[in-house]
């Protein structure tokens, strides 16, 4: 096996999702830099995997970063994983990635599973465009700022979130949001008590403040974008944008009104090409 970091993801929770390519790079690996040794320890005893497994995490000092250089620059193989999922996906490593390509070692990526994107595939929202936002901060007025932040965003929007906090955020959401706007919540995905559940916020917020269950495991939490944003073409928008299409070419034009309004181009191009029609 050709010497480098491989970043390799880890089932999410059914040891069943693991891949082939996966299971050759842990044999094969000279060090596995895990973000918890302990975890990663039970995965490879599964498979009956022996390997030499070094901590690695977002405190890891240096030492165990030139270890791992070190080990790559002898010809070796690391394989990096994190606790469950594909690494660097809220997860550290990515100045250990940048590292080892700026040392001029090769980083090979093993694409597999990923909560988000699982989430995603099952969520019955729009995925044409999606805002990962990882955790939202722990403290609740950091939290609501940053909700509030995102209230006019058009893309659907993932977030990780701790189980103890899950009630409080769906409720700040409803604040921030507004109770209609369409969610869903994905806990424990692919594990035994895997819940999948799309409703309006306040409908949301309340099944899981009804059940105690549903604040506990993994979750994620996907909230549709805001709807109409690109349609809100108002009569000052229009009258602003019809003037600038008078001194200038269509595109032109739509692409200022957008930079000023923050709507999409192709929303204002497309009215602008309706009015000449």
């Amino acid at each position: 096996m050709e010497s480098g970091l491989y970043v390799v993801a880890t089932p999410i929770g059914n040891l069943g999702d693991i891949t082939s390519r996966a299971l050759a790079v842990l044999t094969a690996a000279d060090i596995v830099a895990a973000e918890d040794t302990r975890h990663t320890a039970r995965l490879l005893q599964h498979f009956s995997i022996t390997a030499t497994l070094l901590a690695y995490h977002e405190h890891s000092g240096e030492r165990a970063q030139a270890r791992i250089l070190e080990c790559i620059a002898a010809g070796g193989v690391v394989a990096l994983v994190s606790d469950a999922g594909t690494p660097l996906i809220s997860d550290p490593g990515y100045r250990l990635v940048r590292d080892a390509q700026d040392a001029g070692h090769r980083v090979i990526p093993l694409p597999g599973p990923c909560a988000a994107i699982a989430a995603l595939s099952a969520s019955g929202l729009p995925t044409d465009r999606f805002l990962f936002e990882g955790f939202l901060p722990a403290k609740a007025g950091a939290r609501a700022r940053r909700l509030q932040d995102l209230a006019a965003e058009s893309a659907t929007l993932v977030f990780y979130e701790a189980p103890h906090r899950v009630a409080e955020t769906l409720q700040d959401m409803v604040t921030a949001f507004g109770d209609q706007r369409e969610a869903l919540l994905a806990r424990e995905l692919s594990k035994t008590f895997e819940t999948l559940k799309r409703a309006p916020l306040v409908d949301l917020a309340g099944f899981v403040a009804a059940d105690s269950n549903q604040q506990r495991g993994e979750i994620v939490l996907a909230v549709s974008g805001q709807r109409g944003r690109d349609e809100a073409l108002t009569p000052d928008v229009t009258r602003m944008l019809l003037r600038l299409a008078e001194e200038l070419p269509a595109k032109r034009a739509s692409a200022v009104v957008a930079d000023l309004t923050g709507l999409r181009k192709k929303a204002l191009y497309d009215y602008l090409l309706g009015q000449k029609g």
